[in-house]
């Protein structure tokens, strides 16, 4: 008895992760070449063999035209393993093999491809085995025919059944298993695609978030306090005109500074550029420059003490302190009535503190913050500094912002 070639599905004919076909699909035009191939093979030896007699010979290839037939029938179109046409397929195919090894047990070579589609087109292994077991008793029921209903027959056919069949349904499951396997991998590397896929999402999202923050910061720290200077500029300005123009023209050339620098804050943000006051300037040059700029539009006494030590601060660390520089006066501008401040930049081992202190009024520690000194935090925080605040009611508000200071031979 010749072996048997066996080809498997999973218990589950479910396709498997999207844009890939299950795994009896991607080889089926090769079983549907094969399955034509031993037709073809079939019918020309039932054409060439010369032990057959001209019934016979009809006989043989009516039984190969009727499984030819029924496999185009019912099997060429479309996945059959879920509806009537496979059991109606695998019922002509067991009949047709058992009639074909009645006729002549040369005939047992359609076992190659029957027992294959036995596995292929069951619904799951189970019927697999069913059918597996009716095709070997309905070719060992041909073989008995075609030799005689001996003991001696059986004796020398039922073994080598047995061992076909054994070794048919022992292979049909193991492929099975190792497919199952294969799905249940495939099913968590689509699990894993997915799951990266959110977290790319959310990810993305974060950074979208986080950007927003940050052009909500800039613009906060850049063209909200600009326009707060003109604004208040403007309103001194108009006081001033009817009984001292001189002091107007003054401050309407203030304002025209503000706006221009305003105007090149708003288009170094869209550049993505950095701060306006650094460019073609040291830090210390930008603080004292933005202490001049706020002791004019105030008329408060300002006193800026920042030695070029401060030189080796890495670039997001000056804007950063920059920044905290324009939040202070800010705020210094809006709430504390002050009449001084004193803006003073420290280099300590490894930080550059900056503070900013007035002599305004003040306010109880422990209440809550406004959106500045909260995205200073925030800001500070991104380059590893820290922010403190000390004040009482009446006795002037200190700020202190620490911020990495890297080393004259570090990178800057």
């Amino acid at each position: 008895m010749d072996a048997m070639s066996v080809d498997v599905v999973p218990e589950d004919p479910a396709p498997g992760p999207a844009g890939t076909a299950h795994v009896w699909e991607r080889f089926l035009v090769g079983w549907h070449v094969a399955f034509w191939l031993f037709v073809v093979l079939a019918a020309v030896w039932l054409l060439a063999t010369t032990h057959l007699t001209t019934g016979q010979r009809v006989e043989g290839l009516v039984l190969v035209a009727v499984l030819g037939a029924s496999y185009a029938l019912l099997v060429l179109r479309g996945d059959c393993r879920d509806d009537w046409r496979s059991p109606a397929y695998l019922t002509i195919a067991v009949t047709v093999v058992g009639f074909a090894c009645a006729l002549d047990v040369t005939m047992s070579m359609l076992l190659f491809v029957v027992f294959s589609h036995v596995w292929m087109f069951s619904r799951s292994t189970t019927w697999g085995a069913f059918w597996a077991t009716a095709l070997t008793l309905s070719a060992g029921a041909g073989f008995m025919s075609n030799i005689g209903w001996t003991q001696e027959v059986l004796r020398e056919v039922a073994p080598q059944l047995l061992v076909a069949l054994g070794f048919s349904v022992l292979l049909g499951f193991w492929v099975a298993r190792i497919i199952d396997q294969s799905k249940g991998r495939a099913d968590l590397i689509t699990e894993l695609q997915t799951a990266r896929a959110d977290l790319a999402a959310a990810e993305n999202a974060r950074g979208a978030l986080a950007e927003r923050e940050r052009v909500a910061r800039e613009i906060h720290d850049t063209l909200a306090q600009g326009f707060t200077s003109i604004v208040m500029l403007a309103q001194g300005a108009a006081a001033r005109l009817p009984h001292d123009p001189d002091a107007a023209a003054d401050r309407l050339g203030t304002i025209e500074e503000v706006a221009r620098d305003n105007l090149a804050e708003a288009r170094a943000l869209v550049a993505a550029l950095s701060p306006v006051d650094l460019d073609g300037r040291t830090f210390a040059d930008a603080v004292r420059r933005l202490g001049e700029r706020f002791a004019r539009e105030t008329g408060l006494a300002v006193r800026v003490e920042a030695p070029e030590a401060v030189a080796h601060l890495t670039r997001d660390g000056e804007v950063v302190l920059l920044r905290a520089v324009q939040e202070a006066l800010t705020n210094v501008r809006r709430h504390s009535g002050a009449s001084s401040v004193v803006l003073r930049l420290v280099p300590e081992d490894g930080d550059v503190r900056l503070e900013v202190t007035d002599d305004g009024q003040g306010f109880t520690p422990g209440s809550a913050e406004g959106y500045g000194l909260t995205g200073m935090r925030g800001r500070v925080g991104e380059v590893g500094g820290e922010v403190d605040v000390a004040s009482a009611p009446g006795g002037g508000t200190h700020l202190v912002v620490r911020v990495p200071l890297v080393a004259a031979g570090g990178a800057a």
